[in-house]
């Protein structure tokens, strides 16, 4: 069965690149809360990215954030194995778990380690603002 409507499809496109029509104000496709809404395990990932199949659980939809032991372990190395992401949206660090006692879990809130420096404070918002100046 092929799952295909033009207009259906187009339209969720645009909307996940964040071009798309929606009446509210300041919304994006969160896509860290949507797959582990829809994906909590990671199956669809690890069934269409075989790279990261070493990745155990939810850890599969922030694999940039993981310590370097975990990917070790996964056989997996960004930059080479597996990109670096280009941007990290602050509100994603909601969806990304807390380590017990309260420390933020080593994936953090920062993003990417090497993040370039033109683009070390611009996060997602930058990118949708209409204000280009900041």
């Amino acid at each position: 069965k092929v799952d295909y409507d033009v207009c259906s499809n187009y339209g969720n496109w645009l909307y996940t690149a964040g071009i798309g029509n929606d009446p509210r104000d300041n919304r994006k496709f969160n896509m860290i809360k949507q797959g582990l809404d829809y994906d909590g395990n990671g199956d669809y990932i690890r069934l269409w990215v075989p790279e990261l199949q070493g990745i155990k659980g939810a850890d599969i939809h922030t694999p940039w954030a993981l310590s370097s032991a975990a990917l070790s372990q996964a056989g997996v190395t960004l930059g080479e194995t597996y990109p670096r992401p280009v941007v990290t949206a602050p509100e994603w660090s909601r969806h990304i778990p807390q380590r017990p006692g309260g420390s933020p879990h080593p994936r953090g809130r920062r993003g990417p380690a090497q993040l370039p420096a033109q683009h070390k404070d611009r996060g997602i918002d930058f990118y949708f603002s209409r204000k280009k100046d900041a």
